[in-house]
């Protein structure tokens, strides 16, 4: 089971958003057009990208391949990973039962809130119908708007819609910050309702033109790692330095596709930062105490869930992450995707680890955690 798949903006039905909006917002609200000869899709006078079904992209050398390039897929205006039954044959080419699904990395952050808010709405209710063509095997995540109370609006509706077990939060675009008080009702709902919550890396503009001054030079390639850290830094640290957690003892938080090495430094660091914090605990119980009472570690370890794809790193990590804490991916279809090679990459950097480590990765932890139940034989052996 692969834990951070995606369904892509060129992928995505062009009528997924003029059936499903208000009708008072299908004229603005993301459709595709035909501009200069190539099919992009246009919201409210901005461009968000090309689609892929109008026609067969140019086989030329390219920067940038997706796994459907490495997969001999070079005609893709099937869309296949929006169109289920294409999907499911991809999942079966890679030997992985079920995928769980991510929407667009790229914003849909439009200045109309309504606007904003309705095309959150429809992607998610488009979602759950996707899921529905083989709801054991397509877990959807849901979108949440980067705004508290918009946030919160839309996941009582995802509660309303039924089925979903996760919602992302376009954590870099999010508006106030984790610490303010204007969270405190996403984080009930989430908690009560037993909705994980996700982080997920999101590209927008002005990330986009960090990278414009070094456009067209090989050394670009090495700079998408730090974006990936930094979109997650702030927000990370926030869930401890705020008692987030600590509050919510049932909010489990899913890092994705952010990688998993760059964590235990913090960890470690923020529990030396507590060490810091109650060594003054008489100099702090003059001005209202500290609420803070339990290890960054320890909730860590109790709420905090990361992905990985292929990384010998998260076997090294088990004994800290604790080994139920640790999720697989495939991240199909997107550039850094290990599809259609995904076990023979699960094989090489599991070498060393154990067979009962081995199925957590790969399959029990996330069973679990989103109880998917595997195939028929599957379930009939581990029954026996």
């Amino acid at each position: 089971m692969s834990c951070d798949d995606h369904l892509d903006m060129n992928m995505l039905p062009a009528d997924l958003w003029t059936k499903r909006l208000p009708e008072h917002l299908k004229d603005r609200g993301p459709k595709v057009e035909i501009i200069d000869g190539k099919a992009v899709w246009m919201c409210d006078g901005k461009n968000l990208g090309g689609w892929s079904g109008h026609e067969p992209a140019p086989n030329v050398p390219k920067p940038v391949y997706t796994a459907l390039d490495r997969g001999g897929i070079l005609d893709q205006t099937e869309r296949r990973p929006a169109v289920a039954k294409l999907r499911l044959q991809d999942m079966d080419r890679d030997g992985v039962w079920a995928h769980v699904l991510f929407g667009p990395v790229t914003s849909l952050d439009f200045d109309d809130e309504e606007l904003r808010d309705a095309c959150y709405a429809a992607y998610n209710e488009w979602l759950k119908e996707f899921c529905a063509n083989a709801p054991d095997r397509l877990v959807g995540v849901p979108l949440l708007p980067p705004y508290p109370g918009p946030a919160l609006k839309e996941l009582q509706h995802i509660i309303a819609l039924g089925g979903f077990k996760q919602a992302n939060l376009q954590i870099a675009m999010a508006q106030p910050r984790l610490e303010s008080d204007e969270w405190e009702p996403l984080w009930n709902l989430l908690e009560e309702s037993g909705i994980i919550l996700s982080f997920h890396v999101t590209v927008f503009a002005s990330v986009s033109r960090a990278f414009d001054k070094y456009k067209g030079s090989p050394g670009a390639t090495f700079l998408h790692v730090k974006m990936f850290i930094e979109q997650f830094l702030d927000p990370f640290v926030d869930l401890f330095a705020w008692g987030i957690l600590e509050r919510h003892p049932g909010l489990k938080i899913v890092i994705a596709e952010s990688g998993i090495g760059w964590l235990p430094w913090v960890i470690e660091e923020l529990d030396y930062r507590h060490f810091r914090l109650w060594e003054g605990e008489e100099f702090w119980n003059a001005r209202g105490g500290i609420p803070l009472k339990m290890l960054p570690s320890e909730l860590f370890k109790r709420q905090v869930y990361g992905t990985f794809q292929q990384s010998p790193t998260a076997v090294a990590l088990a004994e800290f992450y604790g080994e139920d804490k640790l999720l697989w991916a495939t991240d199909y279809p997107h550039p850094d995707s290990i599809w259609p090679n995904s076990i023979k990459k699960l094989e090489e950097f599991t070498r060393k680890a154990s067979p009962e480590l081995i199925r957590k990765l790969a399959w029990e932890n996330a069973a679990n955690l989103y109880g998917v139940k595997g195939p028929p034989q599957q379930d009939a052996i581990a029954a026996e």
